[in-house]
């Protein structure tokens, strides 16, 4: 099966192509070195189009039980947003927190691929990988949460040693079929059961006697020593907190060298200057990760209107929960391992706060230079529903379209932030660096995120338009492993995605050692608790990704 795509700008920034007139050839469902047409190819016309590889998302909470609850809560958002698409659906709808088959439909309607959980608990993690599953269009994977769970805080503060801690790790992670390591508020949420409030980045955690730093070290050696393609992914101290840029620069420099990345770092850059002790800090955010390249970051931007936070940082979701609209939420200890809060959320433009929250993602967009190291994120459903992307886009890509919307914010949010003076906008090749190159290398996707032989053939058509907003909201054509998916904006099929996963070696003796603390901490055997490969995609299994210790 032969598909040519002709005619288009290629934006393929990977591969060293930007604006570039040539012809995409997928062969079997992979991009092959271009040659002759061939009798029976199907042609796709791209003249007056954009060519791009699918988007890819690397943090966009989209299964598992923290989203099932937001759902559950959230029952208005899905009578007021009903599935659109005609045959193809009829499983809920939504915008907030859409359904799993409505997330896909909706992800492809705007060109993506892949998009990645970033926040998968161990007990959760079999029915967030049936649930990914059931995701149309989409490849994925998740991120397992670390850095709580009782088992790893007990090896390090009983001081095993950093074997121990590695092979723990690779048990973890391949025991729940995952691809990263995601660490949550390190310690703050099992300090939060034993009541503690607050856990600055030195601050020791009540039982364990940790601090946030000293387990952020030993899970960036594990991640580094076990080769992992991505790594740690954090989700610091104090979020959301004012005057918590200080703990965002002292995590940078507790890193020494290890690479990080920064999880929707919107919400770690707040000062506490002016009358109002609030205050934007991305100008000290920028420039400390324009300074240190081992450091990447994704924003978590804000946007205007209904959503709903859904975090496994219940420290953090306890602190919020007075601020919930409508007004109701949920929280939950997972014992031994961590928890999540729930709360619906509305920003508000007429707010001094959410105004200037979205104005600080915007900074940090447009101050932080190398656009492979920012990755474009809502930190979905947290700063705002996914579907906003294509009006980010536009925000970071028209300067007077950004200062019209910042004129309407009011003086006060003016006066607190610097974006006004900022005259950078975004290219079509930084475009597609943030949404695809970027985040597969990021995550070690060698055959995503570009449009080189070789590749898998996710490929989008964008009809050029001088209103961005409108380009990257309804794409002309997307092929999924070269089989056409939308069609002018609208699903014209459907098909079944693919999980990454990560296998790092540990020692065999782990299994024992393993089975032992299930028994008696957990009360599940650890032969359940595991994940094997037939259970995912259906008896397909994962597509692993390569760890160079």
């Amino acid at each position: 099966m032969r598909v040519r795509v002709t005619n288009g700008r290629v934006f393929d920034p990977a591969s060293g192509w930007v604006d570039a007139a040539r012809d995409v050839l997928i062969a079997d469902g992979r991009i092959v070195a271009d040659d002759l047409p061939q009798p029976g190819e199907t042609v796709y016309d791209a003249a007056g189009g954009v060519v791009m590889a699918g988007g890819i998302d690397l943090h966009s909470h989209i299964a598992g039980g923290k989203v099932n609850l937001g759902r559950l809560l959230m029952s208005e958002d899905r009578r007021a947003h009903p599935e659109p698409f005609g045959d193809f659906c009829g499983c809920g709808g939504g915008r907030a927190l859409p359904t799993a088959h409505a997330t896909g439909c909706l992800y492809s309607q705007m060109g993506y691929t892949a998009v990645f959980e970033p926040a998968m608990l161990g007990a959760n993690a079999r029915h967030a990988h049936l649930e990914m599953a059931d995701i149309p269009n989409i490849d994925t994977g998740g991120y397992l949460v670390l850095g709580n769970d009782d088992a790893f805080l007990q090896l390090l503060a009983q001081g095993e040693g950093q074997d121990a801690l590695n092979d723990y790790v690779a048990w973890m992670i391949k025991a729940t079929q995952s691809c990263a390591v995601k660490l949550v508020n390190p310690g703050g949420i099992s300090a939060f059961k034993f009541n503690g409030r607050s856990l600055d980045l030195d601050e020791e955690g009540p039982y364990y006697g940790l601090t946030p730093r000293r387990i952020l070290g030993a899970l960036q050696q594990a991640v580094t020593e076990l080769g992992l393609p991505h790594p740690i992914h954090l989700h610091g101290c104090n979020l959301g907190v004012p005057g918590n840029i200080d703990t965002t620069l002292a995590t940078i420099a507790a890193a020494e060298g290890f690479a990080l990345h920064l999880a929707h770092v919107q919400f770690h850059a707040y000062g506490q200057e002016g009358d109002r002790r609030f205050s934007s800090g991305a100008a000290a955010l920028a420039a400390a990760v324009n300074a240190h390249p081992h450091v990447s970051v994704d924003v978590g931007q804000v946007m205007f209107g209904q959503t709903v936070t859904a975090s496994a940082d219940l420290m953090a979701q306890y602190r919020n929960h007075r601020h919930a609209s409508p007004g109701k939420w949920a929280g939950m200890d997972i014992e031994c391992d961590a928890a999540c809060g729930v709360v619906p959320f509305r920003y508000r433009d007429t707010s001094f706060v959410h105004g200037l929250q979205w104005a600080i993602g915007l900074e940090l967009f447009l101050l932080i230079d190398d656009p492979w190291r920012v990755f474009l994120t809502t930190d979905h459903p947290n700063g705002a529903p996914f579907t906003t992307y294509p009006h980010l886009i536009r925000l970071l890509m028209d300067k007077p379209f950004r200062d019209a919307h910042l004129a309407r914010l009011g003086p006060a949010v003016r006066a607190h932030t610097g974006l006004g003076e900022i005259r950078r906008e975004y290219t079509l090749e930084e475009i597609a660096i943030v949404t695809r190159a970027a985040p597969a290398r990021a995550l070690g996707l060698a055959d995503r995120g570009h449009l080189a032989p070789g590749g898998v053939g996710d490929l989008v058509v964008y009809a050029e338009d001088s209103d961005r907003e409108a380009m990257f909201a309804a794409p002309r054509l997307v092929l999924k492993n070269g089989r056409e998916v939308v069609r002018d904006g609208a699903i014209v099929a459907l098909q079944a995605g693919s999980t990454f996963a990560a296998a790092p070696p540990c020692d065999p003796q782990m299994d024992a050692r393993m089975a032992r603390w299930f028994d008696e901490a957990i009360g599940l055997k650890a032969k359940h608790f595991r994940i094997a490969d037939h259970e995912i995609r259906g008896g397909r299994g994962p597509i692993r990704l390569e760890c160079r210790p």
